[in-house]
């Protein structure tokens, strides 16, 4: 439980492995207090992380999209070479691809930044009372900021395909947001177990390149087979196809998946902040020990 020490300047929160179940009020208050309370750190963190991580390239914020650029242009040559078999959409096939590999770069590293935060920050955690929120928070500063490169890459899709914009864009902030907050929820709830075992991490890298294909980030959604089944209740799928029916002017088919979809990833995203703040104390003391 953190309890607040009142000092000068700042307040300071002391952690200890005391359980926070018995006061639920208690608990949730402390959760949106310390994302309160660590912004400014949370905006410190962020520079600082982004000042580093391209210091030493020439490229810089270029990698922000290349991977899912280099992913996109695979497919699209495999596609022009006969290997794959893609019905007509209604829109080029690069372009189809690159948006989904964009959409897809969204919920990944919604997935990876809760872990990479608290990995980034082990040295800091065990020897420095702060907002634990604060982490999270700058790496949602992060996500925020590739998201808005990644828009520019976007707009050249845009352009160069001469592809119209409809009304349904309006929606796209809200299928944006949907995809962050599920990744997100994922990455949340695993984070507390993978800052302690790496396996975790490498574990969620194999599962996501598999989880891609199983996804109609690349191709459009299989209805038949196997392959059917699984691309059909897979809660990703209403996701990113309601995003890319966003961008293209398209109608928007997936809907009610999409809510219900968007509904859970709120429920587990509230419930990883809990486990988050509950299993705060004992990372620490593992750590610390």
């Amino acid at each position: 439980m953190s309890n607040m020490i009142q000092s000068s300047e700042l307040p300071v929160r002391v952690y200890s492995p005391e359980p926070l179940l018995g006061n639920h009020v208690a608990l949730i208050k402390s959760i949106f207090m310390g994302f309160w309370d660590g912004r400014e750190l949370a905006w410190r963190l962020f520079v600082r992380d982004r000042s580093a991580q391209f210091r030493q390239t020439y490229l810089g914020d270029v990698w922000v999209f290349l991977p899912p650029l280099v992913a996109s242009i695979s497919f699209i040559f495999l596609n022009s070479q006969g290997f794959l078999n893609i019905p007509e959409m209604g829109i080029s096939y690069p372009a189809f691809a690159m948006m989904g590999t964009l959409l897809w770069q969204i919920f990944t590293d919604s997935m990876g930044t809760p872990q990479s935060s608290l990995n980034s920050a082990k040295s800091m955690l065990a020897k420095i009372n702060f907002p634990r929120e604060a982490l999270l928070l700058a790496g949602i500063y992060n996500l925020i900021f590739n998201f808005l490169i990644r828009l520019i890459l976007m707009f050249g899709i845009f352009i160069y395909w001469e592809i119209p914009l409809g009304q349904s864009i309006l929606f796209f902030p809200i299928a944006v947001f949907s995809l962050f907050i599920t990744g997100f929820s994922i990455g949340l709830i695993l984070a507390p177990i993978g800052t302690l075992y790496g396996d975790i991490g490498s574990a969620l890298s194999i599962v996501t390149r598999f989880w891609m294909l199983l996804t109609p980030v690349v191709y459009p959604a299989s209805k038949y087979g196997l392959v059917g089944f699984l691309t059909t209740w897979n809660p990703i799928s209403p996701l990113v196809t309601t995003a890319r029916e966003c961008l293209t002017a398209q109608p928007l088919t997936h809907l009610p998946a999409f809510w219900i979809v968007t509904a859970c990833a709120a429920v587990a995203a509230f419930l990883g902040l809990v486990l988050y703040r509950l299993a705060m104390p004992h990372l620490i003391v593992r750590m610390g020990g």
